[in-house]
């Protein structure tokens, strides 16, 4: 059974892909800070004990130091792992003008800093099995579009769109493959928060006059994950209902 680890999976759209994932087949290894009742929900139904399908993993990915003892440890209580899902990021908005310098250091460090170094211990474990591995970096269409209020958090996207790209190129000799998946705006608590009118106004400016959902991020990623797309590194798979055709 593949380990593959995804990071922010105890609720919203890091659930829902651990949830497909651990459905589909996959040993699921989700890292966050605090465990969540949704989390304990999903874990129920995909069953308990030493081979259960999805395990969790509680760290604070801020403390970078500690990134390489945590792939230390789960490489050996989970052997090689094969896949890695970077979806924990802060989602904190603000005007740049105004917003504090330590939200920004903090967006920063979580959103970027963090996992490109997991990203680098994960790669090792992956070089230590038996060949080849996926990696999905969550991005955002807001690279794309822009969006007022979301200048560093655009940032923070943008910078991991560019590390797909890049270590596609360094990481395809070894067979394994790097890719991003740009989700726009997803029907999730979040959006629901959203005013009225700009929701509205998001829905209409899609082609397909909807929000895309937590299950078909989910999806993309799966698909990513899988031996369908063995030829498929170097890009950025958009979900968003047409948002950006």
């Amino acid at each position: 059974m593949p380990s593959i680890v995804v990071t922010g999976g105890t609720r919203g759209l890091g659930l829902g892909i651990a949830r497909r994932l651990a459905a589909a087949g996959y040993r699921v290894i989700v890292i966050a800070r605090h465990d969540s009742e949704q989390l304990a929900a999903v874990s129920r139904d995909v069953g308990l004990g030493a081979d259960a399908a999805l395990h969790f993993c509680p760290f604070d990915l801020a403390n970078l130091r500690e990134i390489p003892d945590l792939v230390k440890g789960l490489h050996k209580e989970f052997g090689p792992i094969h896949g890695l899902v970077n979806n924990a990021a802060l989602g904190t908005s603000g005007v740049l003008a105004t917003m504090r310098d330590t939200d920004i250091e903090r967006l920063v460090r979580l959103n970027t800093i963090s996992p490109l170094i997991l990203t680098k211990y994960v790669v090792r474990s992956m070089m230590a099995g038996q060949g080849g591995g996926r990696i999905v970096n969550i991005a955002s269409i807001v690279t794309l579009t822009g969006y007022s209020g979301l200048s560093v958090y655009g940032a923070t996207k943008a910078s991991i769109v560019g590390f797909t790209r890049s270590l596609s190129r360094e990481l395809g000799p070894l067979g394994v493959t790097v890719n991003a998946v740009a989700p726009g705006f997803v029907d999730t608590a979040m959006t629901g928060g959203l005013d009225p009118a700009q929701r509205e106004q998001i829905v209409r400016r899609s082609a397909l006059r909807r929000l895309a959902d937590i299950e078909d991020v989910a999806n993309a990623v799966e698909f990513l994950l899988s031996d369908k797309a063995k030829n498929v590194t170097g890009t950025v798979l958009t979900v968003d209902a047409g948002a950006t055709a």
